[in-house]
């Protein structure tokens, strides 16, 4: 284009084009991954409306670096081989900065490897597997704890407070599952105590009556499942219908209202134990966005307040390195705090949060949990 041309009525018009074409292709693109349908769809529910306020809020305020943050969402149905494929879409197509998710550690494991390779920071809201955050990854974070101290303060409670002699393990073969059965299996294990069961379900099976006459013949005091509410809730109510009373106790994926419902109503999940963190309803800091979100008719439990948390901490660390460069904000994060709607957090070289606050909660008979 000569510099005559640019003088003229059409240059000043296809300059102005130009302009807005960046303009429109300058919002700071953050992806929301985790399971937006299948029987864990109420998690991803909680992902996406913890990340769509936080992200309101954000811009409503400025933006980073006057940038509006835009929200693509990913459904990886908490399938590994889906969750790739979201991976590479948020990648490839929609051209991410940053991406808080998955759900499943079953998807974050596989899909964190994509990310890795593209350079993105990716902040998990929910997934507990050790190993996320063992495979020495750069940009990989979590807003939780990890299952190997989740299944500390599990056993801790049931040899300290309910004086189990007697404990069945039951995991959906699941990554998380799995991992948070065995986290627990493990410390029994170095505090002496053998479990006297160690049964794998399926997921998505709903008929347990025959694990469960396997658990009847013996005699538990405890069933510690590893799992999520779809497979929780039958589980536990089976037991009832059969007749087993032993303590039923899970762990953070069975934080969701849903598991009265897959259970066939409170009168079965009445006295059920989980651990999850200390509830972020409870933090002075998001007491202003938790109204916000009741007077929208909607109640951030479970993690809601993770996601709008971990979209905070991707804003906090993209505004104090300049950009949009997710190596800076990886090493900015690991070497400073950041206030959160959750209060304030930090992260070690692992991308591990230095604090982790599991304590346990009990499923009363109006199908409400609380903390003990």
């Amino acid at each position: 284009m000569s510099l005559r041309l640019l003088k003229t009525p059409l240059a000043a018009l296809l300059i102005g084009c130009f302009s807005t074409a960046f303009s429109a292709h300058a919002d700071i693109v953050i992806g929301v991954a985790g399971p937006f349908s299948g029987p864990n769809a109420t998690y991803g529910d909680q992902y996406w409306r913890g990340a769509s306020q936080a992200a309101a809020d954000i811009n409503a305020a400025g933006g980073i670096k006057g940038e509006k943050i835009k929200l693509v969402q990913g459904d990886d149905a908490c399938e590994p081989k889906q969750a790739v494929s979201v991976a590479n879409r948020l990648v490839d197509q929609d051209h991410v900065a940053a991406v808080v998710g998955h759900f499943c550690s079953s998807s974050t494991m596989p899909a964190s490897e994509v990310y890795d390779e593209a350079g993105i920071i990716a902040i998990t809201p929910g997934s507990t597997n050790p190993q996320i955050t063992e495979r020495g990854m750069n940009n990989m974070f979590r807003m939780c704890g990890r299952d190997d101290q989740q299944g500390v303060i599990a056993t801790n409670y049931m040899l300290d407070t309910l004086k189990a002699k007697k404990i069945a393990v039951i995991h959906d073969k699941d990554t998380y599952g799995q991992g948070l059965a065995d986290a627990a299996k493990a410390e029994m294990n170095k505090r002496g105590v053998k479990e006297v069961m160690y049964e794998g379900l399926s997921r998505g099976e709903k008929d347990f009556n025959a694990l469960v006459t396997k658990i009847a013949s013996v005699n538990p005091d405890v069933v510690y499942f590893g799992g999520c509410h779809p497979e929780a809730g039958p589980l536990v109510r089976q037991m009832r219908e059969q007749g087993v009373k032993a303590k039923f106790f899970s762990g953070d994926c069975i934080v969701t209202e849903e598991l009265v419902t897959a259970a066939g109503g409170p009168q079965y999940t009445t006295g059920v134990l989980m651990t999850f963190g200390n509830d972020p309803r409870q933090i002075p800091e998001g007491k202003v966005v938790i109204a916000k979100f009741r007077e929208s008719g909607f109640e951030p439990e479970g993690y809601t307040l993770y996601s709008y948390a971990s979209i905070q901490a991707i804003a906090a660390a993209f505004n104090a390195t300049g950009g949009k460069d997710s190596a800076k904000a990886s090493e900015w994060l690991k070497s400073h705090d950041v206030d959160t709607v959750m209060g304030k957090k930090a992260w070690d070289k692992k991308g591990d949060l230095k604090v982790s606050d599991y304590v346990v909660y009990q499923w009363d008979d109006k199908g409400k949990y609380h903390q003990l």
